[in-house]
């Protein structure tokens, strides 16, 4: 049944004539704010494609160590470092009378990490160290818990700022434009730059990660254009890490709305196993012949696909839930694995690099899905719930990662065709469970879980 566009935000209007005032305020610049925050998610993902979690980053550490076992500490670093500082830091965010202000010193360190990348890479020049594998993958952490911060401040502004039935009009907007301008600068910047990139010495990384660097600077001055009224701080202590855990086992425990939402995530997300290893089970099959192009047109595909799915993605969410929209996006996740076998398979493609870019339009479905399921977690519990809820959506989404390695170590073990059709069987296991996941837009007011904490 068709959302009704006229159902009210679920922001949360105290008592009071400043609790109303603060209500208008925020309902009168959704529109700014909607925009606001549009560009700056397309000016990160401008940012992003420059060091692309499936094509660049692992073929740069390949070309500084170049093992399964390396690449397979590429997901666990990431999903670590994104999911848990934020659950720590989930209530000091609550406290925080105005979010954009953290917004501001998350996005410059993710851009000083990438430009210190770049200096590092610049400084060693022509020689090597076998330290550098180690460097770039502390490097690669650091980002990701300033990643994983400024995650959870935009998923728990656009619950303060924007109605739940706009924010999928925001993943719209948002990727579809990001994607327009990402492709283009790939296809404009790229090419030469991985040319320059894929032997050491490799002087076109200096360019990719300076370039990536200065982006997610610019991206941090869009928060100073978003209007927020402040929050009254919470009168609840700040919890120690121990505190922090044992908060996102109680949400997890008790709401079960959240707990099935949360198992269909740990599923889905095993498709991140394989992102270090697209391109190498490329270059195992074909070879490097024209690496740099087909690299970028990889890189392209997906940032392409990205646009194009959160638009339909968005607008099914707005219209119908976003209960369907993840339904939908799990199953063609659930066939990525599948189709790469196929295409690297010699019986059923003679030339299956040729295609090679659609298993890569269908890796675009990742990071929209993980927005989908973050604004499903908006929706379950009420505004003040919003940064703890968040945070423990991204635990749940890094505790498969434990994996991560020794996916990694496995595929130099057996090869690649085992560990792509496990990944495939476990996401369509997360496909069929999102048949017991709830509607909350189907819920009342009073039935929306307000876990005591």
């Amino acid at each position: 049944m068709k959302i009704d566009e006229s159902a009210e935000t679920n922001v949360r209007q105290p008592q009071g004539s400043l609790a109303d005032e603060r209500a208008e305020t925020i309902l009168a610049s959704e529109p700014r704010n909607l925009f606001s925050l549009a560009i700056l998610n397309v000016i990160q993902r401008a940012s992003w494609v420059f060091k692309t979690e499936s094509v660049i980053i692992p073929r740069f550490l390949d070309v500084i160590a170049g093992s399964g076992a390396m690449r397979g500490w590429l997901p666990i670093l990431n999903r670590a470092g994104q999911s848990l500082p934020p659950l720590f830091l989930a209530d000091k965010l609550r406290q925080t009378p105005l979010k954009r202000k953290p917004l501001v010193i998350t996005a410059t360190a993710m851009g000083v990490s990438m430009l210190s990348l770049a200096a590092l890479w610049l400084a060693l020049g022509e020689s090597t160290r076998p330290w550098l594998p180690y460097a770039f993958l502390g490097i690669y952490v650091s980002f990701f818990v300033a990643n994983g911060f400024n995650q959870l401040i935009q998923g728990t502004l656009s619950g303060k700022l924007i109605r739940a039935h706009r924010r999928g009009r925001l993943l719209a907007i948002a990727g579809l434009v990001g994607a327009a301008v990402s492709s283009t600068l790939a296809w404009f910047l790229m090419q030469k730059w991985l040319q320059d990139g894929l032997t050491f010495p490799a002087g076109g990384y200096v360019m990719i990660f300076g370039f990536a660097g200065c982006g997610f600077l610019i991206a941090g001055l869009m928060s100073f254009a978003l209007k927020e009224p402040p929050d009254d701080p919470s009168a609840s202590p700040v919890r120690n890490p121990k505190h922090a855990l044992k908060d996102a086992w109680q949400v997890f425990r008790s709401d079960r709305s959240f707990r099935r939402a949360a198992v269909v995530a740990m599923l889905f997300i095993s498709v991140q196993f394989l992102f270090p290893h697209f391109q190498a089970f490329s270059r195992h099959r074909w070879g490097s012949h024209d690496e740099s192009f087909h690299l970028m047109i990889w890189v392209i595909a997906q940032n392409l696909s990205v646009g194009g799915l959160s638009w339909m993605s968005g607008t099914i969410a707005d219209r119908y839930g976003n209960r369907l929209a993840i339904r939908i996006q799990v199953f063609l996740c659930s066939l990525t694995p599948i189709l790469t076998l196929a295409l690297t398979h010699e019986d059923l493609f003679d030339d299956g690099r040729r295609w090679f870019w659609i298993a890569f339009v269908f890796l675009g479905l990742v990071p929209v899905t993980m927005k989908t399921f973050i604004n499903y977690t908006l929706e379950l519990t009420t505004p003040e719930n919003h940064p703890r809820y968040v945070s423990t959506m991204s635990v749940c989404f890094a505790v498969p990662f434990v994996l991560s390695p020794a996916v990694g170590w496995l595929i130099d073990q057996i090869g690649f065709e085992p560990i792509f059709a496990a990944i495939a069987g476990s996401i369509f296991i997360g496909f069929l469970l999102t048949f017991r996941m709830s509607e909350p837009r189907g819920l009342s007011a009073c039935d929306v879980v307000e876990v005591e904490l």
